[in-house]
């Protein structure tokens, strides 16, 4: 027997966020790969998500990760301290230092730390080559 929702309710909000998609199908991929096993399954979900995992990799979002990374290989660790927060609980507004070794590297702002964080990573990664500050911080 299948359970079906109210009429009243209306699951049209469901379909359009991210993040509930983004959850039924890791669900579905689990749930597969829980019934046919890692052989069966891997081959189906390269197949589908091949495209936006290489695009991923070519231009990853996580900029606090990919700052960490680099500077890790050179044994230097990245620091985030929160500078100012400005506003009402409902409209804050953080800036975010991105820090090595007591220098700072990169500045940013968002409505949340971790937004802030982000965009302070992202300036210090600059355009996408080594920053001159970069190379700096971490020694050479």
């Amino acid at each position: 027997m299948i359970a079906a929702a109210p009429d009243a309710y209306d699951a049209t909000g469901l379909v359009l966020s991210d993040r509930i998609l983004a959850s039924v199908c890791e669900a579905v991929i689990g749930a597969a790969y829980l019934a046919f096993g890692f052989e069966r399954v891997a081959p189906a979900v390269v197949e589908a998500f091949g495209d936006q995992v290489e695009e991923a990799l070519r231009h990853p979002v996580d900029y606090k990760s990919v700052l960490q990374e680099r500077l890790a290989r050179r044994g230097q660790r990245v620091d985030y301290r929160i500078d100012s927060e400005e506003g009402p609980p409902h409209e804050r507004s953080f800036v975010a230092i991105a820090e090595v070794a007591g220098r700072e590297l990169g500045r940013g702002e968002g409505r949340t730390k971790k937004a802030a964080e982000q965009e302070a990573a992202l300036e210090a990664l600059g355009d996408g080559e080594e920053p001159a500050t970069l190379a700096e911080a971490a020694g050479g």
